[in-house]
């Protein structure tokens, strides 16, 4: 199963582009922050998160904006065929 859900902010927004095919694609970063208990201890979780928004929900969430918190789910995939870098690509997307 390759399936992530995420909280944060959003640090980085791209405008909207298409693709040679004419499909909307939204680049934007995630910040992260929370307190996680791993080995029974807590711990400080911070981190930046790659993703991209594509199809309708792109042309749907022109209007976020640097800060909007929001709770995204999707799955991870390799930013291209030559890459190793993954990006998450959002399938759901809730502004909270």
């Amino acid at each position: 199963m390759n399936r992530l859900a995420i909280s944060g902010m959003i640090a980085g927004l791209a405008v909207l582009r298409y693709t040679p095919a004419g499909i909307p694609v939204l680049e934007l970063v995630i910040e992260h922050q929370s307190e996680q208990t791993e080995a029974g201890m807590a711990r400080r979780v911070n981190c930046a998160v790659n993703a991209v928004i594509m199809g309708k929900l792109a042309e749907q969430s022109t209007t976020l904006t640097n800060g909007t918190a929001i709770k995204a789910t999707g799955f991870l995939a390799k930013r291209s065929m030559k890459s190793t870098q993954l990006v998450l690509h959002i399938d759901t997307l809730e502004i909270i």
